[in-house]
C-alpha cells in the first residue's frame, strides 16, 4: 500500500513545482497528475519488491 501515499505526495509535489515555475491552475493540475502517476508507479514497484523479499 505504498502507492497511495506516493501518489498523494506526487500530486502535491507536481502542483507545487508548476506553481513555482509560474504556471496557472491547469498547469498545476497537469503536473500534479503526471507526478502522481509517476510516483504511484514507483510505489507499486517498491511494494512488489518488498512483497517478493518477504516470501
Amino acid at each position: 500500500m505504498i502507492w497511495l501515499p506516493a501518489m498523494i505526495l506526487g500530486a502535491i509535489w507536481g502542483a507545487r513545482t508548476a506553481l513555482k515555475r509560474g504556471g496557472r491552475r491547469l498547469d498545476a493540475a497537469q503536473y500534479g497528475a503526471v507526478y502522481a502517476l509517476g510516483l504511484g508507479l514507483l510505489g507499486v514497484l517498491v511494494s512488489i519488491i518488498i512483497d517478493r523479499m518477504m516470501h
